[in-house]
């Protein structure tokens, strides 16, 4: 379909970034004028806060030597990078086949972390440890992936395969993630649906999945590292790619133009003279993904600009800093205690308005640190930071450090 079409170029605008910031932003301005249905907001919070980022962010980094918010960090334990310390081992051919591999690795590991519940437990056999919520799922997925889980060849075992990937069972997640009746992982069958498209999507695409290998996700690497102009590519560059070329193996939910919308949702507030009336993207798996892909394509020697490009991410520590921190209140107390659809306007604005204080907070905690964007990227920020901040006032306020906004979740978005 051309993009002349104008419901398919109004898609197109919101398959980016800067879409992204922009309404929330605007959503942001809406509620400093008390206009919003669901949330009241109190920037004179907004200080404490960042107060709190920074604690945070020292007690964890005291020499501010803070690496990205990724997948990346969910694969150490006690100080051990379980990861690096497998593939620096390895002999790689050349940057480019790590480069796959972590691509491989990264893809199918972010697929499975959205939100494992407050009761599920990784027991991580080399430690004897049981670990909840993503850095249990970044370790079982870790595990899955060195021991040839998703490779469809045993000599091999360090890949994706799409064919694996699109005939992937609930068995087999389950296996992977020690799910048990006394064990329960929420979602599962929604994480095994998004492997099985993700498979599917890959083999369908081999012109940027397989051009110099069978079909296997890593195989963006390649098509990414083409887009790099002198070996330098921005950030959003990133992004675009991954929502350009996987949106369709996101539940169905919007599409425009026919074209999916992928993390896209409807609020009542958001206006416009176009087709992209009260749509408000967030975008915040593949954000996430598109994070965790900077360091692989560093390490092969691709510098990522304009990080600050991407935005902070649309999940419940983020927002959760902002509800048990008294920034976000409920307009209908009873709006603390309901359980509410990822796709409800409640929902929505939360998450909305967590992406537009995210940047207000960064500003904060750079002026109180005396850095600047370049020297501490929101992506920085965001694993210092406002993710741990919010983790600890979950823990703080509620016994099972669930978030303060009650979520009917079916695995695919946070």
């Amino acid at each position: 379909m051309s993009v002349e079409n104008p419901e398919t170029a109004a898609a197109l605008s919101l398959l980016n970034a800067a879409a992204v910031r922009q309404r929330a932003h605007r959503l942001l301005a809406i509620g400093l004028d008390d206009g919003l249905p669901n949330f009241r907001i109190h920037l004179d919070r907004m200080d404490s806060v960042a107060e709190l980022v920074v604690e945070t962010t020292r007690k964890a980094y005291p020499t501010l030597a803070i690496p990205f918010h990724s997948r990346w960090r969910h694969f150490a334990l006690n100080g051990v990078d379980r990861w690096v310390a497998l593939a620096d081992r390895i002999a790689w051919p050349d940057p480019a086949a790590r480069g796959r591999a972590e691509f491989d690795l990264a893809m199918v590991s972010v697929f499975l972390d959205a939100g494992a519940g407050p009761s599920w437990r990784y027991r991580d056999p080399v430690t004897g440890s049981a670990i909840g919520r993503s850095e249990g799922l970044g370790l079982a997925s870790l595990a899955m992936f060195t021991s040839g889980a998703f490779s469809s060849d045993p000599q091999h075992p360090l890949r994706a395969d799409a064919e694996v990937l699109a005939n992937f069972s609930v068995a087999d997640l389950e296996r992977g993630m020690q799910v048990s009746a006394d064990n329960q992982l929420v979602g599962v069958d929604g994480r095994v649906n998004l492997l099985r498209s993700l498979g599917r999507l890959v083999a369908a695409k081999p012109g940027v999945f397989a051009s110099l290998d069978t079909p296997r996700p890593g195989g963006l690497f390649d098509w990414l590292a083409t887009l790099a102009v002198d070996r330098r590519l921005p950030a959003p560059a990133i992004l675009w790619g991954l929502l350009k070329e996987l949106g369709p193996i996101w539940p169905s939910r919007l599409t425009l133009g026919g074209i999916a919308l992928g993390d896209c949702w409807k609020h009542p507030m958001l206006t416009t003279g176009d087709a992209t009336s009260y749509l408000m993207p967030l975008h915040k798996l593949s954000q996430w993904l598109s994070y965790s892909l900077i360091e692989p394509l560093q390490r092969a020697g691709i510098e990522v600009t304009d990080i600050d490009g991407l935005t902070g991410l649309a999940e419940y520590r983020n927002g959760g800093l902002f509800v048990d921190h008294d920034v976000l209140t409920f307009r209908d107390p009873d709006d603390a205690s309901r359980e509410h659809d990822v796709a409800s306007s409640l929902v929505v604005e939360w998450r909305a308005l967590t992406v537009a204080l995210l940047d207000r907070v960064a500003d904060g905690v750079r002026q109180r640190l005396g850095l600047d964007a370049r020297a501490l990227p929101l992506a920085k920020i965001l694993e210092g930071g406002t993710w741990a901040a919010g983790r600890r006032l979950a823990r703080e306020r509620r016994a099972d450090a669930s978030p303060p906004v009650k979520i009917i979740s079916d695995g695919t978005v946070f």
